[in-house]
């Protein structure tokens, strides 16, 4: 079973959107073992500065990049990122468990990834050009895996 690994600064708040990622993790339970990694956004102010920014950005990429597993291939979602259909991402999933890898998400904190996290990734995915609010964006990428693997099996869910 593949090893799917999620890596999001700041924990789910909102019930609702904790609901609908236990959904998607007991789901996923059925194709993929899943951890989700939720390491403590650094703190800024209300207006920080470009310069706060980048440091908090930085402090953030030592403690994800401390995370990811050894040898996973990463994947970093963001806006400058390659869009990907579901089929794409799925036969990408299908493709790296074929090979015995592992998969890393890494989903940054509200000011998005450091450059040392992109240049981690193996690839730079997006979903979109519009923006989401982190916490919903960690539900609908759990749909996504969800629906790659689902798409994989033949299923009827992905029409």
């Amino acid at each position: 079973m593949m090893k799917v690994t999620l890596i999001s600064p700041g924990k789910m708040k909102e019930k609702y959107l904790k609901d609908a990622q236990g959904e998607y993790q007991k789901r996923l339970s059925r194709y993929c073992d899943l951890t989700i990694i939720e390491p403590e956004p650094v703190k800024l102010p209300d207006a920080p500065s470009a310069s706060q920014i980048n440091a908090a950005l930085e402090k953030e990429a030592e403690i994800i990049l401390k995370k990811v597993p050894e040898q996973s291939f990463v994947i970093a979602l963001c806006v400058e990122g390659k869009e990907l259909s579901s089929e794409d991402l799925a036969k990408k999933i299908k493709n790296l468990s074929d090979s015995g890898k592992q998969l890393c998400f890494i989903i940054g904190s509200s000011y998005g990834l450091s450059e040392n996290v992109k240049k981690r990734a193996d690839i730079r995915l997006s979903v979109s050009q519009m923006t989401f609010p982190h916490q919903l964006f960690r539900v609908m990428l759990l749909e996504q895996l969800y629906r790659g693997y689902k798409i994989n099996e033949g299923s009827t869910y992905h029409k």
